[in-house]
């Protein structure tokens, strides 16, 4: 797999990470990917996690068990390995509610980008975003491709709590969160899919990597979706490449 050669950087005495860049990109992700999958199938002695982001994957390894010089040895030979193209990640299609009831902040994004809602919501449904990462909390999944017409700034003050489930934008990115929290991002809909469910096999169905899109439900539409995924079905589609 092409591209400059990592930086390699210490966190703490007991991680390693491998960056690649510094910027938002797919072609960065997929060398992250990559190299994570690497790891996950042929993880050396001391190895215990990696965590892949946008653009590094920081490695936790145990110094007693693999010294730096030789796990930086592991990931090179690791990344001379790689094949020229990553495989493409599945595709899914999440039903999402963009009544106000569900979608809090519509109104106000839409006036701060000077638009409607329904032509905020249209331009959101209709776009393809790339599963970047999950980060800050259990199956937050950060979504690149906001189409540049609805970038928005966060806001400066946090706003309250979001509901489960809740669908954002802001900073130029678009985010599935799972559990209430204050948050800069502005809420514009709601899923009803769970992206993480601790009780099933896969807790993290959709990867990293993955690409998704969503389907604009109505309101009684979402309230059926959500009882049938509270009682543990999938309400995403896989879609065929």
């Amino acid at each position: 797999m092409n591209g400059a050669a990592p930086r390699f950087l210490d966190v703490g005495e007991a991680a390693l990470a491998v960056e690649f860049g510094d910027a938002v990109d797919a072609a960065l992700n997929d060398r992250v990917l990559a190299l994570d999958a690497a790891f996950a199938a042929r993880p050396p002695e001391g190895v215990r996690e990696c965590v892949p982001t946008y653009r590094s994957l920081l490695i936790h390894y145990d110094p007693l068990a693999i010294g730096r010089d030789a796990l930086i040895a592991d990931v090179e030979q690791k990344l001379a390995a790689l094949p020229a193209h990553r495989a493409e990640g599945a595709r899914w299609l999440l039903p999402c509610c963009y009544d106000p009831e569900c979608g809090e902040d519509i109104a106000l994004a839409a006036s701060l980008l000077g638009m409607t809602p329904g032509h905020l919501a249209a331009v959101q449904a209709r776009t393809e975003y790339r599963v970047f990462m999950y980060g800050f909390a259990p199956g937050f999944a950060y979504l690149g491709g906001l189409p540049a017409e609805l970038a928005l700034s966060r806001r400066t003050t946090p706003r309250p709590p979001y509901p489960h489930g809740a669908v954002m934008i802001g900073g130029g990115l678009c985010a599935v969160a799972t559990a209430p929290m204050p948050t800069g991002w502005y809420v514009i809909g709601r899923t009803p899919e769970r992206l993480f469910a601790p009780e099933r096999a896969h807790p993290f169905f959709i990867e990293a990597g993955d690409t998704l899109r969503f389907q604009a439900v109505d309101l009684p539409a979402f309230r059926a979706l959500e009882a049938r995924a509270a009682a543990g079905e999938r309400v995403a589609q896989r879609i065929a490449a």
